[in-house]
């Protein structure tokens, strides 16, 4: 039986082409292997750095979380990096492609990196902190976390919104939680008939009663306008920042048991029409 044989030049050609697909797949494997590793420790480094900073005191919860994913972020870079390499790409390329790379980018998304330039701003400025109620640009809620790219919110009812950051700064910041007190303006209207002296004690003594009001500022009861059908007294006291929607929930409802108890009225707006008589209607036929 002949044996066909293989010249020379072919046998080399097939140990070339064998030898390049076991390079190539030795370096798919690494590369998979130096993925799920990296994501592995990116995700690791992450939680250990957010457990170290939970032990200071002193380090604020807004920065934790961005401080965190910083590191999380840094991680993957280098991991991509050396994947990279794994396939014989020079560093120098590499950084020459991120440059151009994230000029265009940066050219495509000016939208999201001025979301990420306010994360910033809100870090360093701190305008609000992690666990604050504000309203910035019509969207409130308490603050959960701020982002790289979005504020998250959560609203009065329970629901979570996440804002642009470069909406929250652009807009005016109202923080409701960061001075210690608050006023309360309640309005209650008396009818005209009655007695604004008696009215203002009877509301004095509701507000003395309360232990939630402060006695610095002194609780007030003004004359706030002669209305179209009541004159309107306005309920004026301080509370802590905590106490400052129960405390006004309970004083309308008190206010109005304890004007009606005392025998004045509340009205509600209504119009007086007088008609005036004197001759008799025009005939409307010709």
């Amino acid at each position: 039986m002949e044996t066909i044989g293989i010249d020379p030049q072919t046998e080399e050609m097939i140990a070339d082409v064998v030898r390049s697909f076991t390079d190539y797949g030795l370096n798919v494997v690494g590369a998979i292997a130096l993925l799920v590793i990296g994501w592995t420790a990116a995700n690791w480094a992450q939680r250990l750095v957010m457990r170290g900073l939970s032990r200071l005191p002193w380090m604020d919860q807004t920065v934790k979380p961005f401080i965190s994913r910083v590191v999380w972020w840094i991680i993957v870079v280098f991991v991509l990096v050396a994947v990279l390499n794994q396939f014989g790409v020079q560093t120098t390329s590499i950084i020459a492609v991120l440059g151009a790379a994230g000029l265009a980018i940066g050219l495509a998304l000016q939208g999201t990196l001025a979301n990420v330039a306010a994360g910033v701003m809100l870090l360093i400025l701190r305008p609000f902190n992690v666990g604050d109620y504000v309203d910035a640009g019509g969207d409130a809620g308490t603050v959960v976390e701020i982002g790289l790219f979005n504020t998250e919110l959560k609203t009065f009812d329970g629901l979570c919104r996440l804002v642009p950051n470069s909406k929250i700064w652009t807009n005016t910041i109202t923080n409701y939680t960061r001075n210690p007190t608050r006023r309360l303006d309640i309005p209650i209207g008396i009818s005209y008939g009655d007695d604004i002296v008696g009215a203002e004690n009877v509301l004095m003594d509701l507000m003395k009663g309360d232990q939630r009001i402060l006695e610095d500022p002194a609780p007030r009861v003004l004359v706030k306008e002669l209305a179209d059908s009541a004159v309107l007294l306005n309920m004026r006291c301080w509370a802590k920042g905590d106490d400052y929607w129960a405390t006004v929930f309970d004083l309308n409802k008190a206010a109005k048991i304890g004007l009606e108890t005392a025998g004045y009225t509340i009205p509600f707006p209504q119009r007086d029409v007088h008609i005036v008589g004197g001759g008799s209607a025009p005939d409307s036929k010709p």
